[in-house]
């Protein structure tokens, strides 16, 4: 009688995870960004007018300050060989200025709130919309936002007859650019945020010295060497020396490559942000 064999049953192959996809892949966007916009319009229409005040008081008040009350010690500033009305040389970057800080702080602590805070993004995502058509849609909307915000201050700005010149048609869309660039740039700071205090190192390491560097309140050509160099290549330096020139009534030098520089800005930084926010999510 032979002993019968036995075999131990082998036990399954283990299944391999799916790999997950790059957080570096090209975004993924649809017209679903449509409605996350919208819903953010929507609530925004019950605070329109405190946010309108809000953003707007600020600009308004510096342009007078600096523009009638140091304008009125300085007259005018030398500006490529002629010289120019400082109120007009500072409205012309204060409104780029505005545009910067609009776009910025709605992509930082709204969309922070939004993300974070009340966790609307994870409820809209329970819907078929991508994490890609949020955060477009939240680059959009800060965009938009700051878009308002400039076209309020350059409309308050043509009624104190700062400037008349047909071409400051022009100046609205690039500031729809300036937006579309603060934005991206804000939602990597997003991104990266655990709290609202986190946002101070993007206010004062970042847009402070933008500010200061690109134009806005004084000529560049006074700034040492090494300065100027760093600012020749910031997004608000480009922004202002597309902007001024149509408020003086010009065509700007270098235009094409101020535009491309704003572009790369924004293509890049909002690159950089969302793949950032699928980092976050994914953990």
């Amino acid at each position: 009688m032979t002993d019968a064999t036995t075999s131990t049953p082998t036990p399954p192959a283990a299944a391999t995870p799916a790999a997950q996809p790059s957080l570096l892949r090209p975004p993924q966007i649809s017209w679903r960004w449509w409605p996350v916009f919208r819903r953010n319009l929507l609530v925004w229409r019950k605070l329109a007018v405190p946010s309108l005040v809000g953003n707007i008081a600020e600009p308004l008040i510096t342009l007078v300050a600096f523009g009638y009350g140091l304008g009125a010690l300085i007259g005018q500033v030398q500006l490529n060989g002629s010289a120019v009305p400082y109120i007009l040389f500072l409205a012309s970057g204060s409104v780029c200025m505005s545009a910067m800080n609009a776009a910025s702080f709605e992509a930082l602590y709204s969309a922070f709130s939004r993300m974070h805070v009340q966790k609307t993004w994870d409820g809209i995502m329970n819907a078929p919309v991508r994490l890609d058509d949020v955060v477009f849609a939240e680059m959009l909307w800060a965009a938009f936002k700051s878009l308002f915000t400039s076209a309020v201050i350059l409309g308050v700005m043509l009624a104190l007859g700062i400037s008349h010149s047909p071409m400051l048609l022009l100046v609205l869309p690039l500031l729809g650019l300036v937006g579309i660039v603060f934005a991206s740039i804000a939602l990597i700071f997003n991104a990266l945020a655990k709290g609202y205090d986190f946002f101070t190192y993007y206010f004062s390491l970042f847009l402070t010295p933008t500010m200061f560097l690109s134009g806005v309140f004084f000529p560049r050509d006074q700034l040492p060497g090494v300065m100027r160099t760093i600012s020749d290549w910031l997004p608000l330096t480009a922004a202002v020396e597309l902007i001024r020139p149509l408020f003086l009534g010009q065509w700007p030098a270098q235009g094409l490559q101020h535009l491309a520089v704003l572009v790369g800005y924004g293509v890049a930084a909002f690159w950089v942000a969302l793949a950032l926010t699928r980092r976050r999510f994914r953990n």
